[in-house]
């Protein structure tokens, strides 16, 4: 019975030293677990605050730059607006000018109607009414003139592109090439 004892006793003090030896060294491990965890906790709430500042200032100047733009265009729109009216105002002066101008050759010739003037060349612009032999909106082709109340090739009055054979201009010629002298003189 005493070895039984003594046996016990022994496995107990084996067992008390084992746990002075061991429990501290487990709780020393246990603590440098943490404190390895903890920095690589640490680590990454470092990397991830840089993340989080640096996504801060590009959202901060993307901002800034969209509100920047923003402000251009509207300058931009506004500078097209001040020139739309600038040139509004212009066209404006212009007009109130060129009426100013109608009265004042109304005055001075009464015979010139509102809208109608005579170019130097002797032909009606503007709204005159079309001589008698012309189409609206027509023009002369080649030399013909209309130049006198000579007959009108009907030809040219409809703006085609060949003449009366029978047609004879105010000179006499027909303006046809063949029917010219050697020297370019109309044949009568």
């Amino acid at each position: 019975m005493t070895t039984v004892v003594i046996v016990i006793i022994v496995i107990l003090v084996v067992l008390a030293a084992l746990a002075l030896f061991v429990l501290p060294r487990m709780r020393e491990q246990a603590a440098e677990r943490k404190r390895v965890q903890a920095q690589q906790h640490l680590q990454e709430a470092s990397e991830r605050s840089a993340r989080a500042e640096s996504t801060q200032a590009a959202a901060e100047e993307q901002v800034a730059r969209a509100r920047r733009e923003r402000v251009e265009a509207e300058q931009r729109a506004a500078d097209a607006e001040r020139e739309a009216q600038q040139r509004l105002a212009d066209a404006e002066r212009d007009r109130a000018e060129a009426q100013r101008l109608q009265e004042q050759a109304g005055a001075l010739d009464p015979t010139l109607r509102d809208g109608e003037t005579v170019a130097d060349s002797g032909y009606r612009t503007g709204d005159a009414a079309v001589e008698p032999g012309y189409a609206e909106g027509a023009t002369t082709a080649g030399t013909h003139y209309r130049t006198s109340d000579a007959p009108v090739d009907p030809a040219y009055s409809e703006g085609g592109a060949t003449a009366d054979p029978t047609y004879r201009d105010v000179d006499g010629s027909t303006g046809d090439p063949r029917y010219r002298d050697s020297d370019g003189d109309p044949l009568r």
